[in-house]
């Protein structure tokens, strides 16, 4: 069951990135479960949703969109804090960088350990480490719903907060045109979540009630091919659901015969293995999955903040 190297830090390979028209003018990048990536043309700019690890690795993904459209990048739409999703946001020079209000106040709380927790975690993402200028800060925040105009015949962009989830502050980027909806953290396609920030319970109930109620068509979640369709998409949604359940019912299992932590891990780890165990960091995310069910569940109620010292501790605990 146990893996050797401590989360990603093996996993050095280059993944294959592919870019894919979803509409005109709407783009993802995929990368066989590495971070997704998206954008989104106005009239005369671009809407980016996410910004990778370093201003490193978001320019080859700017090179990629440069094939399509030269407009400049007016807004930068961030999902949510975490490292591997925002670090990157120099290389994209916009205008207005876009977040929630609870990511702004999480980054001012924790930016700095999770830069350093993320980067141990993940080194292959984090490539051009030194073209990180330092935090990435949001200039414009919203608390429930913020809508781009696109201009022309576009329509618009919807950014939307549907309750806490992945951590306190995820946002989506809904098109009502084309029914398409970067969903980012907050729904895996066939890809492992990672849940140490979450907010499990309101992530399994109402936030993803509330993602499954817009009926999107296509959905980029944060990892894991591009779902297009009902079928898919209710299906990245359930599938995301089903993972967060079974956590919690193991961990509260455990909790209530009086077992441990470690027991509580064995035994999620028997109940996820056969069905999601061959996602892509299934193993790198599970302890500390698993440590934060465990820390909902007990009442702590806001997340114990990871950092690289923490993050060496619960693996060594669960792991080996």
């Amino acid at each position: 069951m146990a893996t050797t190297s401590f989360a990603s830090s093996a996993d050095l390979g280059e993944k294959e990135q592919t870019l894919e028209v979803l509409a005109d003018g709407v783009y993802a990048l995929t990368a066989e479960g590495d971070p997704n990536i998206g954008a989104i043309e106005g009239e005369d700019f671009v809407v980016c949703f996410e910004a990778l690890a370093t201003p490193v690795a978001a320019q080859s993904w700017l090179t990629k969109l440069r094939e399509h459209t030269d407009k400049p990048v007016r807004y930068l739409v961030l999902s949510h804090y975490h490292a591997v999703r925002v670090l990157g946001a120099s290389a994209f020079d916009a205008e207005t960088i876009i977040a929630h209000d609870n990511t702004l106040a999480l980054i001012h709380e924790r930016g700095k350990q999770d830069w350093e927790s993320e980067f141990g975690r993940m080194p292959r993402l984090a490539k051009g480490a030194d073209s990180v200028p330092g935090l990435t800060w949001p200039t414009m925040t919203f608390s429930d719903a913020l809508s781009i105009d696109l201009g022309g015949d576009r329509g618009t962009l919807e950014l939307q907060y549907h309750g806490r989830g992945h951590t306190e502050g995820d946002i989506v980027a809904w098109l009502p045109k084309h029914r398409i909806l970067f969903a980012g953290d907050l729904v895996e396609a066939q890809a492992a979540l990672y849940t140490g920030d979450a907010f499990h319970r309101d992530w399994s109930t109402g936030t993803l009630d509330g993602l499954a109620a817009l009926n999107a068509e296509a959905l980029v979640g944060g990892r894991g091919a591009v779902s297009r369709g009902r079928a898919e998409v209710d299906a990245a949604i359930g599938q995301t659901r089903h993972f967060i359940e079974v956590m919690l019912r193991e961990v509260a299992a455990v909790q209530q015969r009086g077992g441990t932590l470690k027991e509580a891990f064995e035994a999620t780890h028997a109940a996820l293995h056969e069905q999601y165990g061959h996602w892509p960091i299934f193993e790198h995310c599970l302890p500390f999955d698993v440590s934060r069910v465990w820390d909902e569940l007990s009442g702590i109620e806001r997340p114990v903040i990871w950092t690289a010292e923490r993050d060496r501790e619960v693996w060594n605990q669960l792991q080996d």
